[in-house]
């Protein structure tokens, strides 16, 4: 797959980017396509063959594994119809979509260069057809799986083998598909499931070392990555590229890292990259020789690409350039672009609207994860309804992160109204103080079912029926989202990366980094006003060693903003808000320690 843009346009939800590769791939536009609810893809596939008169078997839950054949069947639909895209581009005698592609290619790409010079020497797009053919590419079509959302399943009472529990399933179907592309592995390690991707060839490298499926692991850190590299390694299966995401200056599901910032990480991943490589690289050989698989002529590479809170041309540049990262994830703007994701018309009302306080880290996440979440979407609308009505939770109809077995050895979600009413029954027996009650009260009806919000925004989108899932949606935006505020096409959000032109209208917006600062600062405030309600030694030491790690943070960027042309312009403001955060750090730590 040959990489002709320096971004990429991560995974969002669970149906944000569910079809965005057939919107952007044949701009050679790498997005990710989330596995976690194979009901929403067989609605689509069924939608999709409809309207471009392919012929439709419907893949019923009647039917033996299920989940994973709807998955190949998604999988290759968008497949083969993103390729009869770019075919139909290559062919095309619509020379606006032409130029459409190679305008929003980077300047510096040398194939952008040639193509200008072609039309400028007089030549008509005709007598460079095959020209065109060669050098118009397909963006990857990858696909995203969260390791720890893996749910057993039963039949007929019976639990049925590993290999039938939501991830191990996703990841089948996912090998089984006709995709050249990668498979995210996502939310930590899942060693079960890391082991069970030895069943398929197509995770294996040829003489060549071109490897069918890619595995791309995202962490929030190096000794993650190294860990499980080598546990791959270990295996015969090679890491491709590790996507680093900022631990809360993300969109979704956030990983607070015990405060280590994005900064520090990138530059361990920068001084560490060949030792990364050679590392697993003698492990992985190892592996294939005990395998008796032909050994690549040459070691293999890796990526390091980073996402997470970037929002202007001069950030995007500077990871590239400083960091030497591959490639840089633009997530939340793109739910502005209906030309690259799917989000419904009121949804995408509410995030233009959306100002810094309408955003905000949640515990409504039945995943028990910090999440991501925006004041008054319609999912919450609908808990707070059954919160009043007196029966809080979930009908719980789809039940993928029904995780948790207090009550239940098969799983309920936490979400559910079912988990709800056991929780609160549990609760009133402590007979807890009035202020302590409300509290574990608050934490259990908070949860939102977020495994169907956030879906439902696609089936809204395109009038699909949302009889089972009904009609609220939940939406998790980063906090980058307050600094847009207009719906954009494809074109132009391209040239705001690029540089060309800017579509941020407020001149207040933070530094990435420093926006990450903050986020991390009221995290550790929050944790700590939780101290004052329920607090032990061991959240003591986690608020301490948060602290820590933070300081250590701000002295690293002390350096790299006095040595940086590229954040010299808000040195001054930056420096003043550093100092500011350390004594607020030095007086949660003095609050925790008493």
């Amino acid at each position: 797959m040959t990489k002709i843009h320096s971004f990429h346009i991560p995974v969002m939800g669970i149906g944000f980017t569910i079809d965005s590769p057939l919107k952007v791939a044949h701009f050679g536009i790498d997005s990710v396509i989330s596995l976690v609810d194979d009901i929403l893809l067989e609605k689509l596939r069924k939608m999709y063959c409809q309207k471009f008169e392919q012929s439709y078997d419907e893949i019923s839950e009647k039917i033996d594994d299920f989940r994973a054949k709807r998955i190949t069947s998604y999988l290759d639909l968008i497949h083969n119809l993103a390729h009869k895209n770019i075919e139909k581009l290559k062919n095309t005698t619509a020379t606006s979509e032409i130029v459409k592609y190679f305008s929003m290619l980077p300047d510096s790409l040398s194939v952008k260069r040639e193509f200008n010079k072609l039309i400028n020497d007089g030549l008509g797009f005709e007598d460079i057809k095959d020209w065109l053919k060669e050098n118009i590419h397909l963006g990857s079509i990858d696909v995203n799986i969260m390791t720890k959302v893996d749910k057993e399943n039963y039949a007929n009472k019976e639990k049925l083998p590993s290999t039938y529990n939501d991830a191990h399933a996703a990841l089948r179907g996912f090998a089984n598909s006709k995709l050249s592309s990668s498979v995210i592995l996502s939310a930590g390690m899942n060693p079960r499931l890391y082991s069970y991707m030895e069943n398929f060839k197509d995770f294996y490298p040829d003489e060549y070392g071109y490897i069918k499926k890619k595995i791309v692991l995202k962490v929030s850190d190096y000794r993650s990555a190294l860990i499980q590299g080598k546990f791959l390694a270990k295996k015969g299966l090679w890491v491709s590229e590790y996507r680093i995401e900022s631990g809360l200056n993300c969109g979704g599901h956030a990983f607070a890292t015990d405060g280590y910032l994005m900064g520090p990480i990138l530059e361990q991943f920068k001084t560490e990259k060949e030792n990364l490589i050679q590392t697993t690289h003698q492990v992985f050989i190892k592996a294939l020789e005990q395998k008796k698989i032909a050994l690549p002529k040459t070691t293999l590479p890796i990526k390091i690409t980073a996402q997470g809170g970037v929002g202007t041309a001069e950030e995007h540049n500077f990871l590239l350039d400083y960091y030497k990262v591959d490639s840089v994830g633009w997530g939340t703007p793109f739910l502005l672009v209906p030309e690259a994701t799917t989000v419904d018309n009121k949804t995408l009302d509410s995030l233009i609207k959306a100002k810094e306080e309408d955003l905000y880290l949640s515990n409504i996440s039945p995943l028990g994860i910090p999440f991501h979440n925006l004041k008054g979407n319609t999912k919450d609308d609908e808990k707070f309804k059954n919160i009043a009505k007196g029966r809080p939770g979930s009908a719980c109809p789809k039940k993928f992160v029904a995780l948790n077995k207090e009550f239940k050895t098969s799983g309920v979600c936490t979400a559910s109204r079912e988990y709800q009413h056991l929780k609160i029954k549990e609760l009133e027996a402590l007979n807890l103080s009035k202020e302590k009650h409300a509290y574990h009260l608050n934490k259990i009806i908070e949860k939102s079912c977020t495994c169907v919000g956030l879906g439902t925004s696609a089936l809204i989108a395109y009038g699909l029926d949302t009889k089972t899932e009904g009609s609220g949606v939940s939406v998790c935006p980063g906090p980058n989202m307050a600094y847009y505020d207009k719906s954009l096409d494809l074109a132009t959000m391209i040239n705001h990366i690029y540089g060309k032109t800017n579509v941020i209208s407020r001149t207040d917006r933070p530094n990435m980094f420093i926006k990450e600062l903050n986020i991390y600062i009221e995290y550790l405030y929050n944790y700590c006003k939780d101290l004052e309600v329920t607090t032990s030694k061991k959240q003591e030491k986690y608020a301490l060693t948060f602290a820590h790690n933070l300081r250590e943070g701000i002295g690293y960027y002390q350096n790299l903003f006095n040595d940086n042309t590229f954040i010299k312009k808000q040195l001054s403001d930056a420096l003043i808000l550093l100092k500011e955060i350390e004594l607020n750090i030095n007086t949660f730590e003095l609050n925790t320690a008493s």
